[in-house]
């Protein structure tokens, strides 16, 4: 009658998988990532090369290439952390890897390594998405843009449906 008995929406968080600053998807200048087709998120633009794991959860998809990955977190949570841009066409070199496919991985744990400056030396754009492939599970999504942030510092906000 007066919202005594209304569900409160539980919210999750994802921490900053890398130290950078925050911006929209909508800057990243890829269409996959831009135009959210892979879900909603941020992006952030790295100032080192060490990849840390943004929540608790089970490596899905650590990519050969070392230029991806991918982790279901402890509440079901799926989430893409993409190293820059066309990066899997240098085929690994320049990125090494701290864990394989299976792993259950703890926040801030150390999931890969990239040399920032042969990334940008071969031409490519080293903004980091990390996208929430699950968005539709989700009654929100938000990332928080503009924000100057430190491995584990929250970056997306999400409510549970």
């Amino acid at each position: 009658m007066f919202g005594f008995f209304k569900k409160k929406n539980e919210t999750l968080s994802i921490g900053s998988p890398v130290k950078g600053r925050t911006v929209e998807l909508s800057q990243v200048p890829d269409p996959t990532f831009g135009e959210e087709i892979l879900g909603k998120g941020i992006a952030v633009i790295p100032e080192d090369g060490k990849i840390y794991a943004p929540v608790d959860g089970e490596i899905s998809m650590m990519f050969d290439t070392g230029h991806a990955v991918s982790i279901v977190s402890d509440d079901g949570c799926e989430i893409l952390v993409h190293v820059g841009l066309d990066t899997v066409t240098m085929k690994g070199d320049g990125f090494t890897r701290h864990g394989k496919n299976g792993d259950h991985v703890s926040k801030g744990q150390l999931l890969l390594e990239v040399d920032l400056e042969k990334v940008k030396a071969a031409g490519f754009e080293t903004i980091t998405p990390v996208v929430i492939c699950n968005t539709d599970n989700y009654e929100t999504v938000s990332g928080l843009s503009g924000k100057q942030v430190e491995p584990g510092d929250e970056i997306i906000v999400i409510t549970k449906k």
